[in-house]
């Protein structure tokens, strides 16, 4: 029997029906069985899904592009630090780093680079494909913890066991090599949900990454008490008085890429709150009156389910999108992810949109195989608008990824991916793929980005390369 299944049935039996995100929740990232805690095959198109990073290098160079414009209208600060949110394998911040060494050479000096991540076999695989930015403190990994779909207390933060709760970046100087135990995942009942990776989530437990040994990147200058990114970041085994945090005065563009896709959501019908019960074997739906919350949530972002009908309530993402925002002094946020607006919802689109995918197949049935499927729903862009906006960021309008990588790519011609290309052949192959990526038979416009910004004149956003595609000649 399904060893995830019987743990969640015992759950069941102890603690009665469980809300839909919890069942979600230890899905994804329970630390044994979880189906991000397992192993790292599940990216790729030999895996179940694959990211735009998958797809080819160009993804990762036109963003590094985004990226050191960001910088330049920041006034080109003498350090930067980009967090991406749930890396997976690192082949994103591969080819950031890598073309930025060799295209953005200032911008590169400025960069340091975090990912956080918290599942052991993604992290490995990060050590190795990012060794050579690991060991001379270009780039770092570390572990995050956010607030519970089990969390009883009252603020948002849920207390990890054994970890103290902060809301700072904060990093390890310890090395890999030296890391034994791990820190309490968000699926235990007594701790949140871990990162999700890449696309979409991952990781259920940490552990402690190599210690920064770049110049100038250890010391008071770059990481130093008192810059908050998000509720939370912090490499595992480390303790608040051996962390470093970054320093309040360095800018930060934190980069989320198919992460909020798969954050624990709450199900809601005209029938109240959707719990999962389990007899002989079987789980079974049942049904709770909605919280104040969910009800707000309704009213406030989403729209209220029809008979017959349901819709998610994305609450941890809009509560994890506020304390990001929260928590960036200086910067921008980018998130990319296939969801909706709350117009879209009105006008009957993206009801119902939680599926289940493995092997490349979607299916509308997550209780099929629990921990050996992935669990998505699409992302409310309107609740996370507002929940930036909460605290000071200033949101653009919601674009396509077309649009983005083509605004960023039009003005080189999409140099960035052809310039390896030897051959015709080679070339007809990088088209194809580059089509892929921003045609809407692709990748291009069912996905979405969102940026914000805080500190930085409305003006200077508005001309970002990314949000400029069809308005040059404005």
């Amino acid at each position: 029997m399904n060893p995830l299944r019987q743990k969640i049935e015992q759950e069941i039996r102890e603690r009665g029906p469980i809300p839909f995100s919890r069942y979600m929740d230890v899905c994804l990232y329970d630390p044994d069985h979880g189906y991000y805690s397992r192993n790292a095959e599940q990216f790729g198109k030999a895996g179940d899904f694959y990211t735009s990073s998958d797809v080819h290098a160009v993804f990762g160079r036109l963003v590094a592009r985004q990226f050191e414009e960001m910088w330049r209208v920041l006034g080109s600060p003498e350090k930067i630090a980009v967090v991406e949110l749930g890396p997976g394998r690192g082949l994103f911040a591969q080819d950031v780093l890598d073309w930025s060494e060799k295209k953005f050479p200032e911008f590169f000096r400025a960069l340091r680079y975090v990912l956080v991540e918290t599942s052991p076999p993604l992290r490995e695989r990060i050590q190795t494909t990012l060794a050579r930015h690991l060991e001379s403190g270009r780039a770092k990994l570390a572990a995050l913890d956010f607030p519970s779909s089990e969390s009883t207390v009252p603020s948002p933060i849920a207390v990890s066991s054994g970890l103290a709760v902060s809301s700072r970046i904060a990093v390890s100087s310890e090395s890999a090599a030296s890391s034994g135990s791990a820190v309490s995942s968000a699926s235990t009942a007594s701790s949140g949900p871990a990162v999700p990776s890449g696309s979409p989530g991952v990781g259920a437990v940490g552990s402690s990454a190599p210690g920064f040994r770049g110049p100038g990147f250890c010391g008071p200058g770059f990481w130093a008490p008192g810059f908050w990114v998000a509720q939370r970041f912090s490499a595992a085994n480390s303790s608040p008085s051996d962390a470093r945090a970054l320093a309040p005065e360095v800018p930060v563009i934190l980069f989320a890429n198919e992460f909020f896709d798969a954050l624990p959501v709450e199900i809601l019908s005209p029938q109240g709150s959707l719990r999962i019960a389990a007899r002989d074997s079987h789980f079974l739906e049942t049904w709770a009156p909605s919280s104040p919350e969910e009800l707000e949530y309704l009213d406030r972002h989403s729209i209220h389910p029809e008979p017959g009908e349901r819709v998610e309530a994305h609450l941890m993402a809009q509560q994890y999108m506020q304390h990001i925002a929260s928590t960036i002094d200086r910067g921008f946020i980018i998130a990319i992810d296939y969801g909706y607006t709350r117009g879209e919802q009105l006008a009957g689109r993206h009801r119902g949109t939680l599926k289940a995918i493995r092997q490349h197949s979607v299916s509308a049935n997550p209780y099929e195989a629990p921990g050996e499927q992935d669990i998505t729903a699409d992302v409310n862009f309107t609740a996370l608008a507002a929940a930036t906006e909460q605290h000071g960021m200033r949101t653009q309008e919601l674009i396509t990824q077309s649009q983005f990588l083509m605004g960023i790519g039009e003005a080189n011609q999409f140099a960035d991916a052809f310039e390896d290309c030897r051959l015709p052949q080679e070339r007809a192959k990088v088209a194809l793929q580059l089509k892929h990526l921003v045609t809407p038979a692709g990748m291009g416009e069912s996905f979405h980005v969102l940026v914000a910004s805080k500190g930085v004149e409305e003006e200077k956003v508005a001309g970002l390369a990314g949000l400029t595609f069809g308005r040059r000649q404005d």
